[in-house]
């Protein structure tokens, strides 16, 4: 299992504090620090089930460029390309499981689910 964390962040501290308590063996990805590239973000894109545009932080300034980006197939390139080149826009904290499960794992009950 992976996890794909921002040390700063309390919800990733949480995440990673449950697997700890919980006994999981993990790895954490710095994402800031080691980006993913667009096809690890597409992959883990895959996972989710999800869009670029839902898994961005909206309310970053870096995202200030991306309010004019249309939210369609055709710009969804675009979408992963602005993540991967400022990774503060992805949200966090993501979970990777060795089962092909992945979580944005917000919340405690999401967490959970990676707990057995």
């Amino acid at each position: 299992m992976e996890i794909w964390i921002n040390p700063a962040c309390s919800k990733c501290r949480a995440a990673t504090k449950a697997f700890d308590e919980a006994g999981i063996d993990y790895t954490v990805r710095r994402y800031l620090d080691d980006p993913p590239t667009a096809e690890e973000l597409t992959a883990v894109l895959t996972r989710l089930n999800l869009e670029p545009w839902d898994v961005v932080r909206h309310n970053e300034p870096a995202a200030k460029p991306l309010k004019t980006l249309p939210r369609d197939p055709a710009h969804r390139p675009d979408w992963i390309e602005a993540m991967v080149a400022d990774p503060i826009l992805i949200q966090r904290p993501i979970i990777t499981a060795d089962d092909r499960t992945a979580a944005i794992a917000r919340d405690p009950e999401s967490v959970a689910r990676f707990i057995p």
